[in-house]
């Protein structure tokens, strides 16, 4: 194949009546307020729609665990969406999570690459933004860094230390150690 002819498939535009699926996970800063979350729901459909593409499915996951702190946050809320659409509506969805402040992190992948939009049938509560309820953020106990490099030894709780040792038990036993304390 020439070079010419590899910038032509390349660039390949889909039919009409036929169009791309993506999904977009996105990441908003845990502590994020419902109406932020709903204007940037509104303003990803907006965009989708505007770009001629078409939403499938939203889905919000909730707030969870990071595998790694980003921006200082260990938590993030989880939002899924699945659309229909062409390179246009990727770039266009992208460069308003990236504008936007409460994301975290966001990522776009493409599912299938011709798919017909004619016989797509699509639930009107499949594409609905839910309203954001989360319980107040929990306080996470930060380890200092002393803490997590062993130099102090962790807190014992005191459900976790056996009963004291008598005198008399010690001295009946001459293989247990001589500390007053047995840990579990």
């Amino acid at each position: 194949m020439s070079e010419r002819e590899d910038t032509k498939v390349s660039r390949q535009v889909t039919a009409p009546g036929r169009a791309r699926e993506y999904e977009t996970i996105y990441i908003l800063r845990p502590d994020v307020d419902a109406d932020s979350a709903d204007k940037l729901g509104a303003r990803v459909a907006e965009v989708v729609g505007r770009e001629s593409g078409r939403l499938t499915k939203v889905e919000t996951w909730g707030r969870r665990r990071l595998a790694y702190d980003i921006a200082k946050h260990r938590r993030g809320v989880y939002v899924y969406l699945k659309y229909l659409g062409n390179g246009r509506v990727v770039s266009e969805v992208e460069r308003n999570l990236r504008l936007s402040d409460g994301v975290l992190k966001y990522q776009t992948v493409l599912l299938r690459g011709d798919v017909e939009t004619g016989d797509l049938a699509v639930a009107d509560e499949d594409v609905k933004f839910e309203r954001l309820e989360l319980p107040p953020i929990e306080d996470e106990r930060d380890e200092s860094r002393e803490r997590q490099l062993g130099l102090i030894e962790p807190e014992r709780r005191p459900d976790r230390v056996a009963e004291v040792v008598s005198h008399d038990e010690e001295a009946d036993s001459e293989a247990e150690p001589s500390s007053t304390f047995q840990y579990l």
